[in-house]
């Protein structure tokens, strides 16, 4: 069985316990059995003899000498015999000082590492359980004050992680719902008009050109959300593989512009777009655009005007549109994943099309800024010399 830290301390003072009698014992019990000296008996007895000896007609010439020597030897015995007490009192309280210094100090490894540890040990057991809702409290002035911040903040993590998680699923199901809802509007337009051609109701080649420029436009549609789906699907946008090469900006602009306008005419370029060269996808900065100006076309009102700045140490694509900007308190998360404004007034969307722009951009060393004017938004896409 595998023994606690609280127990192998205590067999650690009881073993020290048991040395420390037990070196007290031999010391008391030696002293008991060591054999008591004669020596100054012996050393009268022979001066009471010399004594005798010396005596004529029951005087001895010595006799004061020989009593004073006696004395001085029995003195001398009676002061080895002192000399024992105090070494035995030195000896009970050397025993009676470590009695105490080994409980003194198991009062405070008890108080700062055992009680600190035993409450970790609880701590880490409920969390293995599963209860993220205990508090640790954090002390100061204990050896695990910084090691119980720790562990409490990763208690904090994992529930933040898991809220996290339980959101993005929530968000994977609204988007899923709101992606399949929006597929079906241009689907059904598509079939509607279709059947339009089936029954022969475009009687007029000018009729029958608006039918196919909707079902165009419906298709078009319609392979945008399905990229949005997609895009959606990757669990992180790291996957979305961007392929730099060396490229001119004003020429995709104005191509990607005049791809977008169509029939439409809501969108105007302002002066001229000035050239500049940058490593960038092709492919994504198409994306980018078509998703700023789908954004303005959805959400704000006609025109969008687009133009460019170009200075010494950054080039400026601006695309601003005609409608209300975003409102201060959606500000701070508009690029955000899944994040829509509350002033989107029902219209349908993913939430993903400006977090996407901002990746992108970012990939490819550019920055994205939206910035509200008096007469609608400014979305302004730069790259620094």
């Amino acid at each position: 069985m595998k023994l606690s830290m609280k127990a192998k301390v205590v067999r650690m003072i009881v073993a020290f316990f048991i040395m420390i009698t037990g070196i007290t014992a031999f010391f008391l019990i030696a002293d008991k059995l060591q054999p008591v000296e004669h020596k100054n008996r012996e050393q009268i007895l022979a001066l009471n003899e010399i004594e005798k000896l010396t005596e004529i007609n029951g005087k001895s010439a010595a006799k004061e000498q020989i009593a004073t020597l006696q004395q001085t030897l029995m003195k001398n015995e009676n002061n080895s015999k002192e000399f024992i007490k105090p070494y035995l009192s030195w000896v009970l309280f050397f025993y009676s000082g470590c009695i105490i210094f080994v409980v003194i100090l198991f009062v405070y490894l008890y108080c700062v590492l055992l009680r600190p540890f035993e409450k970790l040990e609880h701590f880490a057991g409920e969390i293995a359980k599963g209860k993220m809702d205990i508090r640790l409290d954090y002390e100061r002035g204990n050896f695990f004050g910084a090691f119980t911040w720790s562990f409490d903040h990763m208690r904090k993590e994992i529930l933040k992680a898991r809220a996290c998680e339980k959101e993005a699923i929530e968000n994977n199901k609204t988007v899923i719902a709101t992606l399949s809802h929006d597929i079906k509007t241009p689907i059904a337009s598509i079939r509607a008009y279709a059947e339009g051609l089936e029954s022969n109701m475009d009687s007029s080649a000018e009729r029958r050109q608006r039918y196919l420029s909707v079902l165009m436009k419906k298709c078009d549609e319609v392979t945008k959300l399905t990229n949005d789906l997609f895009l959606h699907s990757l669990s992180d946008l790291d996957k979305l593989q961007i392929q730099a090469q060396p490229m001119e900006l004003s020429e995709l602009i104005a191509q990607t512009v005049e791809d977008m306008l169509g029939d439409q005419k809501d969108i105007v370029i302002h002066g001229t777009i000035a050239k500049k060269w940058i490593n960038g996808d092709r492919k994504r900065l198409e994306q980018v655009l078509e998703n700023v100006i789908n954004n303005a076309r959805k959400y704000a009102l006609a025109p969008i005007t687009v133009w460019t700045n170009m200075s010494d140490s950054v080039y400026e694509l601006h695309i601003k549109d005609g409608g209300k900007g975003i409102l201060p308190e959606d500000y701070p998360f508009v690029f955000d994943k899944f994040y829509r404004g509350k002033n989107v007034e029902g219209k349908p969307g993913s939430g993903l099309g400006l977090y996407i722009v901002k990746y992108i951009m970012n990939q490819m060393d550019g920055e994205v800024v939206l910035q509200n004017k008096s007469d609608g938004l400014d979305v302004i896409l730069f790259w620094k010399a």
